[in-house]
């Protein structure tokens, strides 16, 4: 696994790289072993340190975990032992479905996510233009990987990658569905074959 140490106005001696290193080994051995890179990322929050870990994980799967601590090394075992819990549940509920969900599954279907800029002047809200035209360029443009779960495991997969909105296809029906987490905190689910 490859494992990204930095410090936004934050010294990252050796020690601590060593100690972010061996920590995530550790969590990635223990709980999902075909972990890809790491992301870490320390930083002063008033008086305390901030520590974010961003693990990409196979399959599609980004986990997000904070914490904070009196030192760095504090701060990384927090967000570390976060990470940990959410790698834990992570795997025990896709053991639970696995074994539940007997039949093949098709290869998810792919799909293309794009960023696009906003163009001066425009409302960042604008309706889409009759003529289908984009309202801005496309600055990014990537596959992406439209998972084929059931609704619990899209919420789990949503929280885990710290997201506001998750497009998947439900494995009951097959369709394409979004669920997303609203803003009193609830999670909302889009099913349109639902009518």
């Amino acid at each position: 696994m490859h494992v990204t140490v930095a410090g936004k106005q934050v010294e990252t001696g050796e020690a601590l790289k060593v100690h972010v290193r061996d920590g995530l080994d550790a969590i990635t051995r223990k709980y999902f072993d075909h972990a890809l890179e790491a992301n870490v990322t320390f930083h002063r929050s008033r008086a305390h340190f901030a520590c974010d870990i961003n693990l990409k994980a196979g399959r599609g799967l980004t986990m997000r975990a904070e914490g904070e601590g009196p030192d760095a090394h504090r701060a990384f075992d927090e967000a570390a032992e976060h990470l940990a819990k959410r790698l834990r549940r992570y795997r025990r509920r896709m053991n639970e479905h696995a074994r539940s969900a007997a039949p093949e599954r098709e290869a998810p279907p792919a799909g293309r996510e794009r960023v696009l800029a906003a163009i001066e002047g425009e409302e960042e809200e604008a309706p889409p233009a009759p003529n289908g035209a984009d309202h801005g360029a496309i600055i990014a443009e990537h596959p992406a990987e439209i998972a084929l779960l059931s609704v619990g495991e899209a919420v789990m997969r949503m929280d885990l990658a710290h997201v506001p909105v998750l497009m998947f296809r439900n494995s009951a029906t097959r369709a394409l569905n979004v669920v997303y987490r609203r803003a009193d905190g609830n999670v909302g689910w889009l099913d349109p074959g639902a009518a």
